[in-house]
């Protein structure tokens, strides 16, 4: 199991959602009773100025906590892929469906999963829809991210279903994660989406 928090100068963000996410995963897979991530972590000197991606790899215990820097990634174009078999309820660290579906995404820079007819999810993130007004997510992601947990908080977006047919009639689509949020998120236009099969 995998959760990766971001760590900027020295904080975390969101971490109130990631303890949430962490506990729900430990005591439905392994019923083990809740931790603070907040107590497990320790942050090396050298990783107090600046923005990191901070790993924490566990099972029925903690087996790794790494401190990666980050880079963001540019998305100009996205490739809707299928797959209705995919599972990724929790966040696993092994990554190898949606690695093969990212694998599918010929030019583009990004991928959106369609899961029986509905949009999940991006592979970096969780996806978001402007329509001239409201931003909204799709209500049935493949993970409930913590970024997309704190904007539902926060009455920013709006979950509501979200099918295949309905992806080209939005203004913008936003990728979020816990490092993109509705301000800073790599933001395209319907016009940036090839449909599945569609490679031009």
């Amino acid at each position: 199991m995998l959760e990766t928090i971001k760590l900027e100068n020295g904080r975390f963000a969101n971490l109130p959602f990631h303890n949430r996410r962490f506990n729900k995963a430990r005591r439905e897979l392994f019923n083990l009773p809740e931790q603070d991530l907040a107590e497990i972590i320790k942050i090396p000197e050298a990783n107090q100025t600046g923005i990191f991606r901070c790993r924490v790899l566990y099972g029925e215990q903690i087996n790794q906590i790494e401190f990666i820097p980050h880079q963001n990634r540019q998305i100009n174009s996205m490739q809707a892929v299928r797959d209705d078999l995919i599972n990724y309820t929790y966040k696993y660290a092994d990554r190898t469906r949606l690695q093969l579906l990212f694998d599918q995404r010929k030019d583009a820079d990004e991928i959106i999963i369609i899961k029986n007819g509905l949009v999940t999810d991006c592979f970096i993130g969780n996806l978001v829809f402007f329509n001239g007004q409201s931003w909204f997510t799709p209500d049935q992601p493949l993970l409930q991210g913590t970024q997309r947990e704190k904007l539902l908080a926060e009455a920013k977006i709006k979950a509501v279903r979200i099918t295949e047919e309905m992806l080209f009639t939005f203004e913008e689509i936003g990728v979020i994660n816990v490092f993109y949020d509705l301000e800073n998120m790599p933001r395209l236009k319907a016009s940036q989406i090839k449909s599945p099969g569609q490679s031009k």
